[in-house]
């Protein structure tokens, strides 16, 4: 199965900018990169896979960027490097910068790396106009279905979407399939495995392991103080995030809760929706919402995977994945909330989309209550409202993005 980013990132390709790949740890970029190095070699386009996790080819191109050349095919076609890893260079960000300015004529690097390399303060300043970022996220519903070997399904879930009359014999699967996905999350080693424990078992690996070694690459110093906080970000995913709070709560100075906070938005784990105002002064400086970006990641840290039916929390789960939705549609810059001091509030407001909308998200539709409102409605007529629920569930489930 290829990923929904396999076709971005193979028209970035033939762009001169070098493309950077990124994302949260066990989200399928090293099977990505590969899977275009052999598409490349399918099509006769001169390429090479270099995985940087092997010492020696570290410390080789350690000693100078144009050590790279040595591993590469005679040729006078340019050549696309596919580099994974790239964190593990000692300047990373150098290292692309010199490449590019000297040899982008004659190469292309597509490469992968982990927060470490995000994090250093001088990739975004020394590679401006040299790259292009994607971010691979989780695994999408319809990605799920896929890597679930369920092709008659997501046919299915297509069909749905492109016949507002089309009705389905299968939809009682598809919801089994979707609080599934809700439960265990969008990680590929976590879809792929049949069995529910495993499935947990796989989700603490991802918790414990993969955290530890984001934790490791940024330097952090209480690590029991950075697991804690996000445990309790996982149990207000939506609310507002009140830093001097959890500083009091944690018992930790305020400028490292701060520096936690920016760290698990590094590592793609948590992001921050700011409030919406059309003074875009207030966006900037009001207290933002905070949403983790895997459900499957957020039920682990809770320590509960029970069936949504029977949680209190379950109204949280799903504004948590609505918002994973929306960012697979729109980006995260462009989601924003709404909420006035006497209570009025929509959970999601689009405004500066080419077509504004904003989204209030409820569990149970029948919960619903349409004057409540109707404040943001007469405030933004030109932002039309609609309402996303999971129950009832039905076909018009699937037309809702």
């Amino acid at each position: 199965m290829v990923r929904n980013l396999f076709e971005p990132v193979l028209r970035h390709l033939l762009k001169k900018e070098f493309t950077i790949i990124t994302g949260a740890r066990q989200t399928g970029k090293s099977t990505l990169i590969k899977q275009l190095n052999e598409h490349c070699r399918k099509e006769g386009i001169p390429s090479i896979f270099l995985n940087l996790e092997n010492k020696n080819v570290l410390a080789h191109l350690n000693e100078s960027p144009f050590n790279l050349f040595a591993y590469l095919p005679v040729t006078e076609d340019r050549i696309v490097v596919f580099m994974d890893e790239i964190q593990y260079l000692k300047d990373p960000s150098n290292f692309l910068k010199l490449l590019y300015d000297e040899q982008a004529g004659k190469i292309k690097i597509v490469a992968t790396g982990s927060s470490a390399f995000y994090l250093d303060g001088s990739f975004k300043d020394s590679l401006a106009g040299r790259k292009k970022i994607f971010w691979l996220r989780t695994c999408s519903f319809d990605e799920y279905l896929l890597l679930r070997e369920m092709p008659d399904l997501l046919n299915d879930v297509v069909r749905i979407r492109s016949n507002p009359d089309a009705k389905s014999v299968y939809i009682d699967l598809l919801r089994q399939e979707w609080e599934t996905y809700m439960l265990y999350g969008g990680y590929p080693a976590v879809i792929t495995e049949p069995d529910n424990q495993e499935k947990i078992e796989r989700l603490a690996e991802i918790r414990d392991s993969y955290l530890k070694r984001d934790v490791l690459e940024a330097g952090v110093q209480n690590e029991t103080s950075f697991y804690y906080l996000f445990r309790v970000l996982a149990g207000q995913s939506g609310n507002l995030l009140n830093s001097n709070e959890l500083s009091a709560t944690l018992r930790v100075k305020h400028e490292t809760i701060m520096s936690y906070l920016a760290i698990l938005r590094k590592c793609f784990h948590i992001a921050l929706v700011r409030p919406f105002y059309r003074n875009l002064r207030k966006e900037l400086t009001k207290m933002p919402k905070v949403y983790l970006l895997d459900t499957g990641l957020q039920n682990s840290l809770l320590n509960n995977f029970q069936p949504l039916t029977f949680r209190i929390d379950k109204g949280m789960i799903w504004e948590t994945l609505y918002y994973k939705l929306l960012c697979e549609k729109h980006g995260t810059d462009d989601i924003l909330f709404w909420r006035t001091t006497d209570g009025n509030e929509v959970d999601f407001v689009m405004p500066y989309l080419e077509k504004p909308y904003a989204v209030e998200i409820k569990y149970d539709g029948a919960l619903i209550k349409s004057a409540k409102y109707k404040k943001f409605e007469d405030t933004y007529p030109d932002i039309p409202l609609s309402f996303g629920w999971l129950q009832p569930f039905d076909e018009d489930f699937f037309r809702k993005f």
